[in-house]
């Protein structure tokens, strides 16, 4: 990575453009072409120094319903129920941990009776009835870009 790569990732983490052509208005910015800007993003990306390119949206503002739920899952079991979990599209992360409860989730639902239908058909698909739900009481938010 030059200094160029390194103004293109400050560009991408908090700046970008919400413009027709983002990659241009960065170039500009940079004294650089559009052309060369979409090059080196998708250098870095094929690199693995760029591992996620696109946007984060605050859920709550837009009306969704989201938590942390844990299963205790037998250890050859964990495979099949993890292919079950991220089956759901709301499902945004799955976790296995060491100790019980060993497998956590998050789901991100657009109302509460959703949320409920995922947790239901779940322990149907897998035969676990106990779902631990840990809904958060207070959202603390850490935003953080790297130099």
């Amino acid at each position: 990575m030059d200094e160029k790569d390194r103004e293109i990732l400050q560009m991408l983490q908090g700046k970008f453009p919400l413009e027709s052509e983002p990659y241009k208005v960065i170039g500009d910015k940079l004294w650089m072409d559009e052309v060369s800007v979409i090059s080196r993003v998708a250098r870095m990306i094929e690199s693995g120094v760029i591992r996620y390119l696109g946007p984060f949206f605050d859920s709550r503002k837009l009306g969704y319903r989201g938590c942390l739920a844990a299963m205790n899952v037998p250890e050859q079991q964990v495979e099949r129920v993890a292919e079950i979990i991220n089956g759901f599209a709301e499902i945004t992360h799955n976790y296995l941990r060491e100790g019980l409860p060993n497998v956590w989730f998050t789901v991100i639902a657009p109302t509460a009776e959703r949320r409920e239908e995922i947790f239901a058909a779940i322990r149907k698909e897998t035969g676990i009835d106990e779902i631990m739900i840990f809904p958060s009481k207070k959202l603390f938010k850490v935003k953080v870009d790297l130099d």
